[in-house]
């Protein structure tokens, strides 16, 4: 798969991370063969996590991330760190930098154990190796490298290629859910607040996952529902709706054809389907006066009718008949601090990879914050929940 052929959350995310001035930067330039991060002998040249999509071979698509110092100063410096930190929530693969002449420092030491406590493959690469009058054999997880002077740069790929390899994922959005010749109905609205001209990216990734899958997608709108399936010579295996049409489409659906949605299935590819089930339930304890977090993993342009500002708060009020109070966050926004709230709900993911997803949901479950997700709160409110999972009764939720 190239380089336009695949989203930046369905590549593998690499991150640098080490002290200031060990040689990140150098490290990147080398390993991607451009001048992708500003090097410079100044200590924190690098102010935010810098990311690449490209291609890395031998590795294929990935996306590269430069991070500032960890050990930076200052309150501008507690800043870069933090955002540092953050890359780990959606890291597949770290890279610790350390300078070869000083050896492991107590923050390199931190970053092991965060590496670990995580679960993200990672290898220590010494830097600055060319400056040692003799270079060590390298231990576990070790290499030395030179950026200067591009020794073993060939080599540290590899490694970071053998790790992919074992980061590898198997799940699919709904192809294990099917057979070869089903044919599947999406039902994809056309409205005010669709893309002008295509398809938002779960619909083009779920369409492209039954094509793989050999069997045939028959796009419509909720409006063409019912006459698309008068129409279908087969009786379809699974109709997919956009979680804005839940309701109407299940009405239009006879009750023997299996039903989801975009983003139930998305939750179950990109994270934990049964937490975010189980944290749906918390629409019924909710209370006048609890506050509700409704988080987007991207970033667009709001208009009138927008899913995550006005729908879904209407759709909560209308449900719980509650006095509540709603915040928002979009993007790499995520808050540290859940405590303010009694639920998050959270869209399906698609422009977050699984690490980051599932990052998403384990945070809100330390805090003791229950997390669903669009579809999954949409189904629950409009009554529909338990036929919306019926497509997944013999096969994992998480």
């Amino acid at each position: 798969m190239g380089l336009n052929d695949q989203v930046s959350a369905e590549r593998l995310h690499i991150g640098f991370f080490g002290l200031r001035n060990a040689g990140k930067s150098s490290l990147v330039n080398a390993v991607t063969g451009q001048n992708l991060a500003i090097v410079s002998e100044t200590k924190g040249t690098t102010t935010d996590p810098v990311k690449k999509s490209m291609e890395l071979l031998p590795l294929g698509p990935v996306v590269i991330i430069d991070t500032p110092g960890i050990d930076d100063e200052g309150a501008l410096g507690e800043l870069r760190v933090k955002r540092a930190r953050q890359v780990l929530n959606y890291a597949d693969i770290a890279v610790l930098v350390v300078d070869a002449q000083k050896k492991l420092q107590q923050a390199d030491q931190e970053l092991i154990a965060l590496f670990k406590a995580k679960n993200i493959s990672y290898i220590i690469a010494y830097n600055k190796a060319d400056l040692l009058a003799e270079v060590p054999a390298p231990g576990e997880h070790e290499i030395y490298v030179s950026s200067v002077r591009n020794t073993n740069i060939c080599e540290l790929k590899e490694m970071i290629g053998h790790l992919a390899r074992q980061e590898e994922n198997e799940k699919r959005i709904v192809a294990d859910l099917l057979t070869p010749e089903d044919f599947v109905v999406l039902v994809v609205p056309i409205d005010s607040a669709a893309p002008k001209g295509r398809l938002i990216l779960p619909q083009q990734q779920t369409i492209r996952d039954v094509l793989e899958a050999g069997a045939i997608p028959v796009v419509t709108r909720e409006s063409e529902l019912p006459v698309t399936l008068k129409g279908l010579k087969n009786r379809p295996r699974l109709v997919i709706t956009d979680s804005q049409a839940f309701e109407r489409v299940s009405k239009d659906t006879p009750e023997d054809i299996l039903l989801t949605s975009f983003s139930i299935l998305f939750a179950r590819y990109k994270g934990n389907l049964s937490a975010l089930v189980h944290g749906a339930s918390a629409l019924d304890e909710l209370q006048d006066g609890d506050k509700v977090l409704i988080s987007e993993g991207c970033t667009h342009h709001r208009q009138c009718g927008d899913i995550g500002t006005v729908k879904l708060p209407n759709w909560i009020r209308r449900y719980t008949g509650k006095n509540l109070e709603f915040a928002f966050t979009s993007g790499t926004e995520f808050p540290e601090d859940l405590s303010p709230y009694a639920l998050v709900i959270h869209c399906g993911g698609c422009m977050l990879n699984e690490r980051e997803m599932k990052s998403r949901i384990r945070h809100s479950s330390d805090c003791h914050v229950p997390m669903t997700n669009y579809g999954t709160a949409i189904a629950k409110m409009h009554g529909i929940l338990d036929r919306a999972l019926k497509p997944f009764s013999d096969n994992s939720l998480v």
